[in-house]
């Protein structure tokens, strides 16, 4: 099968992780894909969705994302009807044109060939589609997308959980060589807040260091045990590399109203170390998995219990294991193609 996806691509967000997982599978599979991605100059407009990587082969950049709180946007209809392919995948997320993605959809299938949709939008504000009819199936990361975005169209949507990266388990054992904390990514500065609180609680009881790798500028603190270094982590093997030299990862993420998932979980998690993170929508369908704090004072608890208790670090190791088991990459683009395959 010819599978074309139209995706941000080889930048450092959920929605091209989420592509470059899935067609990864499908490459190795034997299928052949092309992806069509945002021209560089409308891809790095984003602060935190830089491209990082050079191209492959297959990639096509032929479309404008529509710019922040504007209109617009447009996609090169002629760079994509030109070309051969069976299905059509389109990672669908705020900046995406709407509207020229419903009218594609509109063309292909004139052509038989069906469009598929990944909804990344977490409000209704922002899908701005006005017609669904052209597309074959909407494919959602869980129920509460259904429930809170597309119930109008619940009959066409179907449930796919976001890929996780394969198991990489680390071979350490914990605070083999000294307690290490980790956080990386470039999430505001304010939402490292309660890590700090927490360890400086901590500080008195244990030795550890926590060290933190921003693409974005370091953080304003200073500490004994605090390590930070400036840079962006390039591909998921860099962060495995650094994931298996620590004993706990803390990710950052601030409140929101939203259906969110967060992607550096789904990435992170089969390396089967224990991930704290805070008790966010993003980590709504996940109660035991991950460590969920509430307030400083909560993941002070939260960790000292993880210090402390080998049968409840390995207890969640072994919830995430399971997970990761059934949603890694190669069982979600599985599915996937069970979706294309469906009948209509």
């Amino acid at each position: 099968m010819h599978i074309a996806v139209l995706s941000r691509w080889n930048a450092t967000c959920g929605v091209a992780m989420h592509a470059e997982l899935i067609v990864s599978e499908f490459l190795k599979m034997g299928h052949e894909v092309t992806v069509f991605a945002p021209y560089v100059e409308s891809a790095n407009r984003w602060w935190h969705h830089k491209i990082v990587r050079e191209d492959e082969d297959f990639v096509v950049r032929c479309y404008e994302e529509r710019p922040p709180d504007k209109e617009g946007g447009k996609i090169n209809f002629d760079e994509i009807l030109k070309r051969d392919f069976d299905v059509l995948l389109v990672e669908s997320y705020g900046s995406v044109p709407h509207s020229d993605v419903q009218k594609l959809a509109g063309e292909l299938k004139k052509k038989g060939v069906k469009t598929f949709v990944v909804i990344h939008e977490g409000f209704k504000k922002d899908l701005r589609y006005n017609d669904y009819s052209n597309f074959e199936k909407l494919a959602v990361f869980d129920s509460r997308y259904i429930n809170e975005l597309l119930s109008s169209v619940k009959d066409k949507t179907t449930v796919i959980p976001y890929p996780c990266h394969p198991l990489n388990p680390t071979k350490r054992k914990f605070a083999e060589d000294g307690l290490k904390f980790f956080s990386f990514g470039r999430q505001p500065v304010e939402e490292y807040e309660a890590f700090f609180k927490a360890l400086e609680f901590l500080e008195k009881n244990y030795e550890f260091t926590y060290r933190v790798i921003r693409s974005n500028g370091l953080l304003p603190y200073e500490r004994e045990w605090l390590i930070q270094e400036r840079k962006r982590l390039k591909n998921n093997e860099e962060v495995y590399e650094e994931l298996h030299k620590v004993d706990v990862f803390m990710i950052p993420k601030g409140e929101t109203s939203g259906v969110v998932v967060s992607s550096t979980l789904y990435q992170c998690m089969g390396a089967l170390i224990p991930i704290v993170v805070p008790n966010t929508r993003h980590f709504e369908m996940h109660e035991r998995e991950v460590v969920k704090f509430n307030d400083a004072e909560d993941l002070s608890e939260k960790l000292r219990k993880l210090i402390e208790d080998e049968n409840y670090r390995k207890e969640i190791v072994e919830n995430a294991k399971k997970y990761v088991e059934e949603n890694n990459s190669k069982k979600i683009a599985e599915k996937f193609l069970r979706l294309f395959n469906e009948r209509s």
